[in-house]
């Protein structure tokens, strides 16, 4: 492994305007939907269409970064441990001030971290697979369960008995009724994740073309060093506006 690894500034600018644009869309969602903005409502719709495709990108960075990372273990716990804060915050304290339908059972936060979790525990067995086979059946695997979710594999309806609880939603097999306002279950978006990880080692190994490593933009690279503080602190801001809007 190389000691004088060169800073990859275009993950960060990637990840920097990936963030953007999830705090801009959440802003309009939580604006249109909690403070019945109608302006806000329709950007939401509008936009609904890039949501996932600019969340797995998130999910890929993020994945690709575990190669870099001291101890995945360590990161995936601390952030697992913030992701049980927000289901906490969402689900059981702001329904007492009258905020319903914001609770966030398994979001992008838990998704992350039980993925990086899962990574620590299985880099090892991991690590024998060869690269380009891993990358194109993650990739498979990724577009295949990709409508799991929402019940189905192709057009084919799965078993309702798969759908059975709040566990199997983690999953990706929630049962009706459950509701999730930021909802990435680990099928199928773990592949994706995955998929992050086996890309993550030519990164490792500095193999990357050199347009990898010129700062472009110093501010997008920056907000890409601080995702996870924006994302913490996004939501109650975007909150405390709607509130301060309210009130003219």
């Amino acid at each position: 492994m190389s000691t004088n690894r060169k800073r990859i500034y275009l993950l960060d600018e990637i990840r920097g305007l990936a963030i953007i644009l999830m705090v801009f869309y959440h802003a309009f969602y939580m604006l249109g939907t909690f403070f019945e903005m109608d302006f806000m409502l329709a950007a939401q719709k509008f936009f609904e269409p890039l949501q996932p495709p600019f969340a797995c990108l998130f999910i890929l960075i993020s994945g690709i970064s575990c190669n870099l990372s001291h101890s995945n273990f360590v990161r995936g716990a601390r952030l697992f441990a913030i992701a049980l804060g927000f289901t906490l915050f969402t689900a059981v304290i702001l329904p007492k001030f009258g905020i319903d339908e914001a609770q966030i059972i398994f979001g992008i936060l838990h998704l992350l971290s039980v993925s990086m979790l899962l990574f620590a525990l299985l880099k090892k067995p991991l690590s024998k697979i060869p690269t380009a086979i891993g990358l194109a059946v993650c990739m498979v695997l990724f577009f295949v369960l990709y409508s799991v979710p929402s019940g189905s594999i192709f057009g084919f309806d799965l078993p309702v008995e798969l759908y059975a609880n709040s566990f199997t939603a983690t999953l990706g097999f929630a049962p009706q009724g459950f509701y999730s306002a930021d909802y990435f279950p680990l099928i199928p978006f773990l592949f994706m994740f995955f998929v992050g990880t086996f890309i993550g080692r030519f990164v490792l190994n500095s193999e990357l073309p050199e347009g990898f490593y010129k700062l472009r933009c110093k501010p997008l690279a920056a907000v890409g060093r601080k995702t996870l503080i924006i994302y913490i602190a996004h939501w109650p801001i975007i909150f405390l506006l709607g509130l301060i809007i309210s009130l003219f």
